[in-house]
């Protein structure tokens, strides 16, 4: 059979979407009722937000977490190369009979309603973590936070609002406070809160919601602070001060994720050790991950290649950061972007650090920009482009162009794993 099982099931709950795709708990509250709630049923969780972040911050809890001995559930969207990578049940990606199995009891007890993809996977991903024994459920939000499917959770152990930035505003609002309301909606009575670094008005939003229902709040800059010092991180809180290794992760934004995981990971009752291993034994690809071969690698030639799936404009920022942080090279982005992505928005902040802008179609994705708006845009906003075909070509005219420089793939996590799958 050229298509796993899940695959086809996948395929199938796909045809079940709503004529009108609105963010909702309803269906997924139905459906898990007629699971007999796995939800709750559920070890104790930590519920993880934000625009940018959330996923670095996850991995970086795992890694800490799992140092210990301790069993993880994980649960993360959307996935690089394949589906079953959101669904780690007590530290292993999940099987694929265990996959196809706990996805057509889903479609079964549905019975053809209309549900989203998202919100009936991630019911099946509650029952596959209600059958096995874990010590902690790590838990990311898809999409806001307040309507995500994912919040159907009552009793956290912990909620985590990385930054919040705009992305998705067909759903969650034009403006930076309506997002952050949204994203504050995971918020529970007495139930803390470790809040990464917030523009003021995201803060204000969060802090609205924290007073109204009584969620104590964990303020980075106020309850604690975390940064790269003489060549650590340097982490403080208001009773206690950790020099620990500079994170594993590439780039300067991974200071402050790092710092919401040691944050967690105190509030939680773990120690130094535990810290140590979190920005240290973390592996989370397609965030400035260096790539070591493979089909592009070699289209490169003598010039390093970077992978990278942040798309927004806070994403674009923190890219730059790291650039400028990194021994200088002549550095050249091959870009390809969703049509509902802000291009412009992702370049700008790059325009400083990058020399020209190869605009590339997504393979296989009907959503993409095509490779000559991804150029024009650049054009538009003062960076230097040009099209081409495919990553390879790209990097292969890179190479002959600047000969020993860097290369960074950008703007989209389609895009990262497409190209996660041939070259690692």
């Amino acid at each position: 059979m050229n298509e796993s099982e899940s695959g086809q099931i996948l395929k199938r709950l796909t045809a079940l979407y709503p004529r009108r795709i609105d963010l909702t708990l309803d269906r997924p509250k139905r459906l898990l009722s007629k699971l007999n709630h796995p939800e709750r049923g559920l070890p104790p969780i930590v519920h993880i937000a934000g625009t940018n972040g959330k996923g670095s911050t996850l991995a970086m809890l795992r890694a800490g977490m799992e140092s210990k001995g301790l069993r993880v559930h994980a649960y993360i969207s959307p996935h690089l190369t394949k589906f079953h990578e959101r669904i780690r049940i007590a530290g292993h990606v999940i099987g694929e009979s265990s996959l196809a199995r706990v996805l057509q009891e889903c479609e079964l007890s549905n019975r053809g309603d209309p549900i989203t993809l998202f919100e009936i996977t991630t019911c099946a991903a509650f029952l596959a973590f209600s059958r096995v024994r874990a010590d902690y459920l790590l838990l990311e939000v898809g999409l806001g936070g307040r309507l995500d499917a994912t919040n159907i959770v009552e009793d956290p152990a912990l909620t985590v609002i990385t930054p919040v930035s705009l992305d998705h505003q067909q759903f969650l609002g034009d403006g930076l406070e309506q997002i952050a309301f949204e994203k504050a909606g995971i918020l529970k009575p007495g139930v803390p809160c470790v809040v990464s670094r917030q523009q003021p008005e995201a803060m204000a939003a969060i802090e609205a919601r924290a007073t109204e229902i009584g969620s104590p709040l964990l303020v980075q800059g106020i309850d604690w602070k975390s940064e790269i010092s003489n060549g650590r991180l340097e982490f403080r809180n208001k009773s206690d001060s950790f020099d620990l290794p500079i994170p594993k992760l590439a780039g300067i934004h991974q200071a402050e994720n790092a710092g919401a995981a040691v944050m967690a990971l105190k509030h939680l009752g773990f120690g130094i050790a535990e810290m140590v291993a979190a920005v240290t034994k973390t592996d989370w690809p397609a965030r400035m991950q260096k790539l070591k071969s493979g089909p592009l690698v070699k289209a490169a030639g003598a010039s390093e290649v970077w992978l990278d799936g942040g798309h927004n404009p806070a994403a674009g920022h923190a890219l730059a950061r790291s650039l400028q942080a990194m021994p200088a090279l002549d550095t050249q982005l091959i870009c390809g972007m969703l049509d509902s992505k802000d291009i412009k928005g992702f370049l700008k902040s790059l325009r400083s650090v990058a020399d020209k802008v190869y605009g590339i179609p997504i393979p296989g994705e009907d959503a993409a920009l095509p490779a000559h708006s991804v150029a024009a845009a650049a054009s538009e906003i003062g960076i230097q482009s040009e099209i081409a075909s495919c990553a390879e070509e790209a990097a292969s005219r890179i190479s002959e162009n600047i000969g020993s420089g860097r290369i960074l793939v950008c703007g989209s996590l389609y895009l990262a794993g497409k190209l996660l799958s041939e070259n690692a």
